[in-house]
């Protein structure tokens, strides 16, 4: 079964990582290639990608019998944001859940772990039709 892992962020007591110092920086994405390099080596890992800060974002409506509406967003506003995902094919819900525990339990400033909330939501396949 292939469950998405999205890592959402959210502004509870640590500043952005874009203003935490560099030793921070460099521990995170290390804890981030080893958890990856231990799903690949499971053969769990089908894909997972960090992305942009929201403020580099854009939210794309489409509109009948008019160019689409391309608008900056999520709205500043938003404390909780989609940082990254990862997409995994595993035997059960529970080893699932028990990835995204630990992909939460990644470091912070100063080695804190962030604990950020993981959504978990399999992913679906299309029902088979006939043709």
């Amino acid at each position: 079964m292939k469950y998405m892992l999205m890592m959402n962020t959210t502004d509870i007591g640590h500043p952005p990582i874009t203003e935490w110092d560099p030793v921070d920086v460099k521990a995170h994405i290390e804890f981030m290639g080893v958890f990856s390099k231990g799903l690949v080596e499971t053969g769990e890992l089908v894909t997972a990608e960090g992305l942009a800060m929201p403020d580099q974002a854009k939210i794309v409506t489409a509109r009948d019998g008019a160019a689409p509406a391309i608008t900056d967003g999520p709205f500043p506003e938003a404390k909780e944001f989609l940082a990254g995902y990862w997409i995994v094919d595993v035997d059960s819900t529970e080893r699932a859940l028990e990835i995204a525990a630990a992909a939460s339990a990644s470091p912070g400033p100063g080695g804190i772990k962030l604990n950020h909330p993981i959504e978990v939501r399999q992913v679906m396949s299309a029902p088979e039709v006939d043709v």
